[in-house]
């Protein structure tokens, strides 16, 4: 039996590489901005109505977090309105709902990772439209999976490898902020997760509600940027300088501690953290060879 999903992103770093693991038994209808504007949550909504699948994902979302201190209203229509909208369609037909969150909704002030019923406290307009979306799906009503995750990264979309090589290949040295913890998580392997998710609930063996998904080790963005320059394979490496926060102020304030603990998803679904620094090795060649192509 093939597994017909409708995914709201076509080209974002998650939807990519949902297309790319997509696999045999299974047929994608993925919506650009052309085919859905997360600016019109009823026009979302009828695209859910309309569509032949059994699984619903949303992969899209507004994603400049500080460009949102001055676009919140903008954010919560997208971030909030639109999946709200989805997840009701969704579940009037009886569909699974997929929907993508963020560490964003913690403020980060504990010392240990968050599970999913930590109390919530966004610190950022971002944040408060990713956890807006969150209690919307929620109480949609339906079968949902809300999956929240952290600094994701692959070799393709806007993210902090492909930052920090760019700034590396300008600059002798950079400054990095080192005590912002988080665990950076391959787009990749977010993919997967999501596949075997919508795996299971196409066997009536799914289960709802919030799960936390990162990789490990946890780790800082200057302990990242680190990793990433060790392993990138350049003849010239920029020196990597440690920083604090208020020496790299920003319009959205950070989570300094946004660790999640993985443990649930791994013993509902089996789905282990993946361990970033093995996988960066493939994202950095797919970056170099892209720059060569």
């Amino acid at each position: 039996m093939t597994l017909r999903l409708l995914m709201f992103g076509r080209s974002g770093q998650v939807a990519t590489e949902v297309l790319r693991h997509a696999g045999p038994g299974v047929a994608v209808t993925a919506l650009g901005r052309a085919d859905a504007d997360l600016s019109d949550p009823a026009a979302c909504a009828e695209c859910v109505r309309r569509a032949d699948v059994e699984v619903v994902l949303n992969a899209a979302a507004y994603t400049a977090v500080d460009r949102a201190e001055s676009e919140e209203g903008l954010a919560t229509v997208i971030n909030a309105e639109a999946p709200g909208a989805m997840a009701r369609a969704a579940a009037e037909r009886g569909l699974p709902f997929l929907h993508i969150s963020t560490d964003y909704v913690f403020d980060g002030r504990g010392d240990r990772p968050w599970v999913e019923d930590d109390p919530v406290g966004p610190l950022s307009a971002y944040g408060r439209s990713k956890l807006a979306g969150e209690r919307a799906v929620a109480a949609a009503g339906g079968r949902h999976v809300i999956l929240r995750t952290s600094w994701v990264h692959a070799g393709h979309g806007a993210n902090f490898v492909r930052t920090m090589l760019r700034l590396g290949a300008e600059r002798p040295r950079l400054s990095v902020v080192d005590d912002q913890f988080g665990g950076p998580t391959p787009a990749g392997h977010v993919a997967k997760a999501l596949w075997r998710i919508s795996r299971a609930f196409m066997a009536g063996q799914g289960q709802g509600g919030i799960f936390h998904f990162s990789g490990a080790p946890a780790t800082t963005w200057c302990g990242f940027a680190r990793e990433i320059f060790r392993q990138a394979p350049l003849t010239t490496r920029p020196q990597v300088v440690a920083i604090g926060t208020q020496d790299w102020p920003t319009p959205a304030a950070r989570p300094r501690y946004a660790v999640l603990d993985s443990s649930k998803i791994e013993r509902v679904y089996g789905i282990a953290q993946p361990d970033w620094r093995s996988t960066l090795g493939g994202i950095l060649s797919e970056l170099a060879e892209g720059s060569r192509s």
